[in-house]
């Protein structure tokens, strides 16, 4: 069987990785790259023993010797050029995220319905064999009870960096978040609620989108998820996931070059090799996770089999992105006037939910006003109601 002809619109970085890792695959060859530079996309086809290079995004769409299109443009772009794609006819691997909001998802997914063509979410470390290692220890039970679910990234982007760049889709949670979201989601399923916390990027450019954040989602039968990410800090890579007989770590989860998966109950620590066979190849370096990635896409375009992480994951992955961008940034505190030290007590301390499309109230009554800044009140006496009044959303359903 024939492998599958991909053509990349951007000549970004991850590309170059992602080219490199396909080369002598049988399943997946790139034939065409794009930019809006004629000039680079012929150094990248050149670099890469691509036979076809564009000067337009369009133009490699109209091109009928493409089958399918990845898609590592930024953020702000995925959808835009991801429905563009579908309606073109072509398959499309779109770079996580694959979309910034659950409409956006949804329109995707529709106009790859309407054009009988596959649409798939980038995050590459789930289709790695290491990744599997780990859920098949957290489902036979070898940790017991799942309960804690922690996970975090961090890079060093410097100011002026696309990440960093809001009308660009920048910001911590859209490039770093989406993969901890992901961990959290594959382990303990959907969350139910999210709470959150931000530092707004101060760059130029950045227009306050978040640079470090933190979350915590509560998660069915009673598994609690943490994560926290920033693009301003060392490389971190951590994915932990704790029972109440043991815990599973996974030293490289996202690029998965370790290849391996640590086992700990108390005192005792077995490492589990990823693909103790052979079967999938690996090697050193950073490659093997995107190899994997595509040569899954191209099988299941070649099969005519949906892949593994269909609408209704990409959807519900949107969802939770959207309501921690929303928890962090309506997340306030506030100084209590007239006092020499700020209070941390912004509002008396009932639990507040939130819906899509609801207004804001509080737990102890439905219509309840919160007190908002600027009103003038002191703090309650009751030490009870002067905890932090962290703010809870629900998700929608």
């Amino acid at each position: 069987m024939s492998a599958v002809r991909w053509g990349m619109l951007s000549t970004a970085g991850i590309g170059r990785m992602v080219a490199s890792a396909v080369r002598g695959s049988g399943d997946t060859r790139f034939v065409a790259v794009a930019s809006r530079d004629a000039a680079k996309a012929r150094g990248f086809a050149a670099e890469f023993g691509l036979p076809l290079s564009f000067g337009s995004y369009q133009d490699l769409l109209a091109w009928h010797e493409v089958d399918a299109v990845y898609v590592p443009l930024p953020v702000a772009m995925h959808t835009e050029w991801t429905i563009r794609a579908l309606n073109a006819g072509k398959h499309v691997l779109c770079e996580k995220p694959f979309a910034v909001t659950a409409a956006d998802a949804g329109r995707c997914f529709d106009a790859a319905k309407a054009a009988s063509r596959l649409v798939i979410e980038g995050l590459m470390w789930r289709e790695h064999p290491q990744t599997a290692v780990a859920v098949q220890l957290v489902a036979q039970g070898a940790i017991g009870r799942l309960a804690f679910i922690r996970a975090a990234l961090s890079v060093s982007a410097p100011p002026g960096d696309i990440r960093r760049t809001s009308v660009l889709g920048g910001g911590a949670v859209l490039d770093l978040g989406c993969y901890c979201i992901s961990a959290i989601r594959l382990f303990g399923g959907q969350p139910l609620q999210v709470r959150a916390v931000q530092v707004p990027d101060p760059a130029p450019g950045a227009q306050g989108c978040d640079l470090r954040l933190a979350a915590t989602l509560t998660l069915p039968d009673d598994v609690v998820g943490q994560f926290d990410v920033g693009l301003d800090l060392t490389r971190r890579d951590e994915l932990e996931l704790i029972g109440t007989e043991g815990k599973v770590v996974v030293p490289d989860p996202w690029l998965c070059r370790t290849g391996r998966v640590e086992l700990h109950s108390g005192a005792k620590a077995e490492y589990l090799a990823a693909d103790p066979n052979g079967a999938f190849g690996l090697g050193p370096g950073e490659h093997d996770a995107y190899r994997i990635e595509l040569d899954a896409a191209s099988r299941a375009i070649t099969e005519g089999t949906p892949p593994r992480f269909g609408r209704a994951d990409a959807v519900e992955q949107a969802v939770v992105i959207e309501t921690v961008r929303r928890a962090a940034r309506e997340r306030r505190r506030r100084r209590c006037a007239g006092r020499d030290r700020p209070r941390r007590h912004a509002w008396a301390g009932h639990r507040v939910r939130r819906r899509e499309g609801s207004p804001m109230t509080s737990s102890a009554g439905a219509g309840r006003r919160l007190r908002q800044p600027g009103d003038e009140t002191r703090l309650p006496r009751d030490p009870e109601r002067r905890r932090r009044a962290d703010r809870y959303f629900a998700l929608p359903a």
